[in-house]
């Protein structure tokens, strides 16, 4: 139950193997004498099962986070490369898609003419980047005050009326409303996250407050989507399906209990919906979850934030592996002990 005693454990070989998960861990941990001298493998193993999406998730439902533009600042505002290497020692790869990792991603895949068909009556609510599938998230430039992106994100708060004035961004046509926001965390790791982006925010003059509480307080507010913006993530499986109506369909987000934190309302999206759930051939199933993450990623409902980029395993050597890939990564029901006695 306690993760140092865990490692420790590893490290005295009592026991065989373990997925790390923490990544300055991973970065620095990994370096004590079995591994130098090769006892112990270490090794990230790719896989094909979709990370999940993992977001600072804005609650539309507030007036704050209302309007696109004004969503589209906060996504541009986000250094990802900065915060990456400063938090976690630059070890995550950066979000793309709802299904990222996989091969449902809409990323690196050009619409097929069927997905066009099905998303033409709701050409307005899809980026002509997505379509493309070379939509990217801005990353930053690794500093944390990269001038361009603030320049990128006051142009898009102008947008939707907001204005500098006396440091403070505040509505053109009401300075005394200062663009601010509440950003309920759970862990002090969400919390720690949120400092980091905070002093971002700040330089463009907007205030977020920040309050921890405790779990059950937690998950009340978030049944009754209590909050201005959490962080959350969402599993994803390579068979997506009914739970994605509970997660972003117009008629969940009125629902206290479901997923759609979001507060997300969108035709396209509930087309989408049902397409992937008619679906009866691969084909038609993967043109249809990638026609709903193309809408997903358009609507800039979420800040995407990042996951691992493989499966990061540390075994002694004696714990030998088959080299042949599977979707999972690896399975360790296949996995034997050298010259086992």
């Amino acid at each position: 139950r306690d993760a140092t005693a865990l490692f420790e454990a590893f490290k005295t070989g009592a026991v065989d193997f373990r997925f790390e998960s923490e990544p300055a861990r991973w970065a620095d941990g990994y370096q004590f004498a079995a591994v130098t001298d090769g006892r112990v493998k270490v090794e990230t193993i790719e896989t094909g099962l979709p990370a999940g999406m993992n977001a600072l998730v804005f609650n539309t439902r507030r007036p704050v986070f209302a309007d696109p533009n004004v969503r589209r600042g906060f996504i541009a505002l986000f250094d990802f490369q900065w915060i990456n290497g400063a938090l976690y020692n630059g070890q995550f790869a950066r979000t793309e898609s709802f299904f990222a990792r996989s091969d449902l991603a809409f990323h690196g895949h050009t619409a097929t003419e069927q997905e066009r068909a099905w998303l033409g009556a709701f050409d307005t609510k899809v980026k002509p980047a997505a379509l493309a599938g070379d939509l990217a998230q801005p990353d930053g430039n690794g500093t944390g005050r990269d001038r361009g992106r603030l320049r990128e994100a006051l142009s898009l708060f102008r947008k939707a009326g907001y204005v500098i004035k006396a440091g403070r961004l505040v509505k053109e046509d009401a300075p005394d409303q200062q663009l601010a926001f509440e950003f309920l965390a759970l862990t002090k790791a969400q919390e720690r996250l949120m400092l980091a982006y905070q002093t971002i925010l700040k330089r463009l003059g907007i205030e977020v407050t920040i309050r921890q509480v405790d779990n059950s307080q937690y998950w009340a507010r978030l049944k009754t989507f209590d909050f201005d913006m959490i962080q959350f993530r969402w599993s994803a499986s390579l068979s997506p399906g009914n739970e994605q109506i509970g997660r972003w369909s117009t008629k969940a987000a009125d629902i206290e209990g479901a997923l759609n934190f979001a507060g997300v309302r969108n035709a396209a999206a509930d087309a989408m919906i049902n397409k992937l759930l008619a679906a009866r051939d691969r084909s038609d199933f993967t043109d249809a979850v990638r026609a709903f993450d193309r809408v997903l990623i358009s609507g800039d409902y979420v800040v995407p934030l990042f996951h691992a980029p493989g499966l990061w395993l540390a075994r002694w050597a004696r714990v030998k592996r088959p080299d042949a890939k599977v979707l999972s990564g690896t399975d360790i029901n296949t996995w034997w002990v050298a010259n086992a006695q």
